[in-house]
């Protein structure tokens, strides 16, 4: 891992405690889609944040970090970011990134933020034309949290779709509804011959990868970087 410095270019809200951040890279940087960065704040102090765009694009790192004032975790990497010109990032770092080795078909699956992750990899399979059926499943408390509806769901084809999930749905949400976990459960079967890619709350990631194995997954075909946290059997 390298420590480089990037130039903050933009930071555009996405929604009220969500921030899409556009950083510039002074030297070019190579990563695997859904690797992540750490933001340095200070010598001992380094925030993980999931890469957003795609590593076609080398001249850019996107983030998309949430921000609500009583999560001091990310309102102090904001801060630093709003208050510096130029900033050092850390990485690319994690060992969920995209397999090549396999045209499995995909079931991508985040929660809030962790959106982030999964984007980076669907973007790079679209890019690269892979035709292996792929499933982009984004779990959310309320259509506020949702971001990007209309630009993914125009991304549709024959191999990707993408269904948004809303935990606490308005009278108006005409899309799926529920628990996220719940609803991949509800469309396959049997998920054995499935990669799956997941990004969120550790203890959401816990609950997929149990539902997810007892639905056939096999072990070694889920990728996230939580796992390198929890106590795994």
């Amino acid at each position: 891992m390298t420590h480089f410095e990037c130039e903050v270019k933009e930071i555009n809200p996405l929604t009220e405690f969500v921030n899409q951040v556009i950083l510039q890279p002074k030297t070019e940087i190579s990563f695997i889609a859904g690797q992540y960065i750490e933001l340095v704040l200070s010598e001992n102090d380094k925030r993980p944040f999931s890469i957003a765009n795609t590593p076609l694009n080398k001249q850019l790192i996107e983030l998309q970090i949430g921000a609500a004032e009583q999560d001091n975790y990310t309102s102090a990497a904001m801060e630093h970011l709003r208050n510096n010109k130029t900033v050092t990032l850390k990485g690319p770092s994690g060992k969920a990134g995209l397999r090549y080795d396999s045209h499995s078909p995909i079931i991508l699956l985040a929660g809030g933020t962790g959106f982030s992750y999964v984007k980076s990899i669907a973007e790079t399979l679209l890019a690269e034309n892979l035709h292996q059926p792929v499933f982009l499943y984004w779990g959310l408390r309320n259509e506020d949290a949702a971001y990007q509806l209309n630009e993914w769901q125009s991304k549709q084809n024959e191999h990707f779709k993408f269904i948004p999930v809303i935990e606490n749905p308005s009278s108006d949400w005409q899309g799926r509804q529920g628990n996220v976990i719940d609803a991949v459960l509800a469309d396959f079967t049997s998920l054995h011959d499935y990669q799956i890619y997941c990004a969120g709350r550790f203890e959401m990631v816990g609950k997929a990868r149990k539902a997810f194995l007892e639905q056939g997954l096999q072990k070694d075909k889920m990728f996230a970087d939580a796992f390198a946290f929890m106590d795994l059997d």
